[in-house]
């Protein structure tokens, strides 16, 4: 899943980023409102992590711009403002979510988990299609009841084909949701880590759309 975070503290956004990262998403950085105002895809990502106290703006107002350009993405903000009014106005601004720095960041993870849960409408973190079992908490898989051992990009993979099952996503789709922007990315990527996950879970899930992409069976 791919976040965006917003912070203008470089030190900051670079550790949170390789945090991030380390747990399996793929982050992209902007370090000021105009950047993160232009950004091309903020509508695709899994959640934006915003920061108020930008240099050439106030985050509150990209917020609202945000949500009145109805980009329904998860955003939470992350600031070192604390006070209630600042809490008051940052949701009703449109924010799905508060926290205050400094914060650990298992609990900063655990806030994307529920902000997941929430968007899906469940509090089921399992995602269940046919004979497969998907935890995105526990970053385990089940094929038939059984244990199976992915590697971080097959596990990014197959979760991101059971969030869209039925949807016929093409290449570039798949590379934008696994990789950051600026990544080294080639098309035959995503071929070669289809074939992967086809032979760990059959290749009868995944099904290849000619010209268009691939489509995951539900």
């Amino acid at each position: 899943m791919r976040l965006l975070v917003v912070e203008d503290d470089p030190e900051l956004g670079r550790r949170l980023s390789d945090r991030l990262r380390a747990a399996d998403f793929a982050v992209e950085l902007a370090t000021c409102r105009n950047e993160a105002e232009d950004w091309p895809d903020v509508g695709a990502m899994a959640a934006v992590i915003l920061d108020l106290g930008l240099p050439d703006g106030d985050g509150i107002d990209l917020l609202r711009h945000w949500r009145n350009a109805r980009v329904e993405t998860p955003i939470l903000i992350l600031t070192a403002r604390g006070s209630w009014q600042d809490k008051v106005e940052g949701l009703n601004a449109g924010a799905d979510d508060f926290v205050v720095k400094p914060v650990r960041f298992e609990e900063l993870q655990a806030r994307l988990n529920a902000l997941f849960r929430r968007q899906q409408g469940t509090r089921n973190n399992l995602l269940e299609i046919g004979d497969l079992s998907l935890d995105p908490i526990a970053r385990t898989v089940e094929h038939a009841g059984v244990p199976l051992a992915l590697s971080k990009q097959e596990f990014r993979l197959l979760h991101l084909f059971m969030r869209r099952a039925g949807q016929v996503m093409s290449q570039a789709d798949i590379l934008d949701d696994l990789y950051e922007l600026d990544a080294d990315r080639e098309l035959n990527t995503v071929e070669v880590l289809v074939g992967r996950l086809r032979r760990k879970i059959g290749r009868e899930h995944i099904v290849t759309q000619r010209g268009m992409g691939y489509r995951f069976e539900k």
